[in-house]
């Protein structure tokens, strides 16, 4: 028996670890721990969870990632890949034999996505693939054997490229298109011979991405085999996005017909698991939610069954019983998921203050036993793998890979509520750390973007590194958010600034009623749609401190010529500025107009080769302050998206954005 001082000391020295361990401050260096979660799929029996697990390599600046296979039952990992750094997109085969995945065919940094698929009993992943251009997506056939893939085409002027004629004909594309956009198509593949065949051809394509945006429409097979659908968007030019319908192709003689009359804004189809009905998504206009429509297998528009429920849809998957679908979006202050009858009623699912991951799509999966998989995070807690036997059973968590930083020191998250126009908004507040009611604080907003996005109870990274820096951190929602139905969300329509503006501002006054704020130590700052907010805010409201506008929407003129969006935001702004009188509404519309305003110090930050919002916008915003005296610091990477995919630009962008409003609150 050991001696009652030793277990003393013992007990202390382990409360005192616990306590330094429980107290270590969470910094931006602190990225380097995090491991996200992306695309988990149950197996068919439900029994087991493939997940891409994904750890930043700051050495190398990338993402490691690897497939990992989740026992539901006892929680133990199998890493599946080795050696990959790049895996992406695992899906089970409809017997659960076999797992298929996209992977890099070579380790060069040229080298191409390709298929691979590994038996479920052991052995190498084989590669199946071997597309010119790449694989896009694929999606197994009922059959285990078959798979239908999407790739781009080749170039039908390849030879005359190879010369040096490298002209093409611009259109409805970015500013930084650098090539005629090539159009994707159907492939079918067999996976026990590789035996490749082409399904479509032509100068229409399936949907292409350009992120942040929803990942492609998946190609659906029949469950008998014979046919499948997919999305036909008849220009692939970027601008050109919104002419889309749905097809079905029958195998048999490689014609497709059109499932409805429609010619814009249909994606999203699968059948239902007879085979007997379609769900797809539908909006009437770019600006309205994604709305859930069931149409008989045989065609027709069917019915729209989400209007009751009146959210942004953004996941849409079938249930084994075929009565009843999952779906999921952002809704009021949290993100949701709901189970949908055909009739349109809806059983909220209980998953506590989970957050599921979304990134214009929602993270979850179901198998044919109806168990349900998805990643999420809660507001103390960041991303892990979450298992739900069934739609009416609550989450059990699957995973404990970020168990170090919710063991940090964080900010306590709550929900605000304000009216304002005849509008009930929300927003999230984040308190410093050791937070003490009474005591003066300095504000930060964290304004979100999209705007077709909301602010909710979930881990976000950013505020949390302000509040262990000592501020309050406000992330208001506005009108032309997609977390309050269509009405909400359409609010935002020839009206991009003005109302939005007096959204925020009449949250930070109801915020400054409820907690003590050091009002002379604001700060503003947003990236996309939230540097629009942060450049108008600031242009047309004083008593800002400093303010950093990334990514910044300044001038709709240049939004409507030179981005990927182009000529698709016209329903937004009002219509073409070059028709009319349209651009005196459009130009009011825009930041940079009353930018001059601006008397805090802005930190700029933009990527260089941005399709979404192009570096034009900041460059304008730059000379605006300089020439009027406003101090203002202008930095740039040259990245061609509109995030950094690598994580030392993105630990590097955050760390400015902190120390800037460090420099000028504290």
């Amino acid at each position: 028996m050991k001696p009652a001082f030793t277990v003393l000391t013992t007990l202390l020295l382990l409360f005192k670890l616990s306590t330094v361990c429980a107290q270590k401050k969470f910094e931006i260096t602190d990225y380097a721990k995090f491991v996200s979660m992306s695309d988990p799929q149950i197996s068919p029996d439900g029994k087991r969870v493939v997940v891409v697990v994904s750890r930043p390599d700051y050495v190398n600046n990338r993402f490691n990632a690897e497939l990992v296979l989740v026992e539901v039952a006892s929680g133990k990992k199998s890493v599946l890949t080795q050696d990959r750094f790049a895996v992406s997109s695992p899906r089970w085969s409809p017997d659960g034999e076999q797992l298929a995945f996209l992977s890099k065919a070579g380790q060069s940094k040229d080298a191409l996505n390709q298929i691979f698929v590994l038996s479920m009993q052991g052995g190498e992943a084989r590669q199946i693939t071997k597309a010119p251009k790449g694989v896009l997506h694929f999606t197994w056939s009922p059959n285990s054997t078959d798979m239908a893939y999407a790739a781009l085409n080749e170039p039908k002027n390849k030879a005359e490229i190879e010369k040096g004629f490298t002209g093409f004909e611009i259109g409805n594309n970015h500013m930084f298109t650098g090539s005629q956009p090539l159009p994707a198509h159907i492939w079918l593949v067999n996976t026990n011979t590789s035996d490749s065949k082409r399904l479509t051809d032509g100068d229409w394509t399936l949907p292409l991405v350009i992120p942040p945006s929803p990942p492609s429409s998946p190609i659906s097979w029949s469950p008998d085999g014979k046919d499948l659908l997919f999305v036909k968007v008849e220009s692939t030019y970027s601008g050109d996005g919104r002419k889309r319908t749905i097809q079905r192709l029958r195998l048999s003689d490689g014609t497709y017909t059109a499932l409805t009359s429609r010619t814009e804004f249909e994606g999203f189809p699968v059948f239902s698991p007879d085979g007997s009905k379609i769900s797809y998504w539908y909006k009437k206009e770019f600006e309205r939610i994604n709305e859930l429509w069931i149409s008989n297998a045989g065609g027709g528009e069917g019915k729209v069954i989400s209007e009751a429920l009146n959210r942004d849809l953004f996941l849409s998957a079938w249930m084994p019983d075929g009565k009843n679908i999952l779906v999921g979006g952002h809704n009021d202050n949290k993100t949701s998921m709901w189970l949908m009858g055909l009739d349109g009623k809806v059983l909220p699912l209980d998953i506590g203050n989970i957050a599921p991951s979304w990134f214009f799509w929602m993270d979850a999966t179901v198998s044919k036993t109806g168990a349900i998989a998805f990643t999420g995070s809660a507001p103390d807690k960041p991303v892990e793998l979450y298992y739900m036997p069934s739609a009416r059973q609550k989450p059990v968590q699957l995973t404990e890979y970020n168990t170090e930083i919710s063991r940090m020191t964080l900010g306590k998250t709550e929900t605000i509520r304000w009216e304002n126009d005849g509008w009930s908004h929300c927003g999230i507040v984040t308190y410093p750390v050791n937070y003490e009611k009474g005591k003066k604080y300095p504000l930060v907003l964290v304004i979100h973007g999209g705007p077709n996005s909301a602010s909710v109870e979930q881990f976000s990274r950013l505020p949390q590194i302000l509040a262990n820096e000592g501020y309050i951190v406000f992330e208001p929602n506005y009108r032309g958010s997609d977390n309050l139905g269509t009405a909400y969300k359409m609010a935002i329509v020839k009206d991009a600034g003005a109302g939005p503006g007096r959204d925020v501002m009449a949250g930070l006054e109801k915020l400054k009623t409820t907690v003590k704020i050091d009002t002379a130590n604001i700060g503003i700052s947003g990236w996309s749609y939230g540097g629009f907010m942060t450049v108008w805010l600031a242009g047309h409201y004083g008593g800002w401190k400093a303010a950093v506008a990334g990514a910044a929407v300044t001038d709709w003129v240049d939004m409507y010529n030179l981005s990927d969006g182009n000529v698709g935001r016209t329903g937004m702004i009002g219509g073409s500025p070059w028709v009319g009188d349209n651009m005196k509404k459009i130009l009011d519309q825009s930041p940079i107009t009353e930018a001059k305003n601006i008397k805090a110090p802005v930190l700029i930050l933009a990527n260089t080769g941005d399709p979404r919002v192009p570096v034009t916008n900041s460059y304008k915003l730059y000379h605006t302050l300089i020439d009027n005296g406003t101090h203002a610091k202008f930095w740039g990477w040259p990245v061609p998206a509109h995030n950094a995919t690598d994580p030392v630009t993105q630990m590097e962008q955050q760390k400015m954005w902190v120390n800037w409003l460090n420099t000028y609150l504290k």
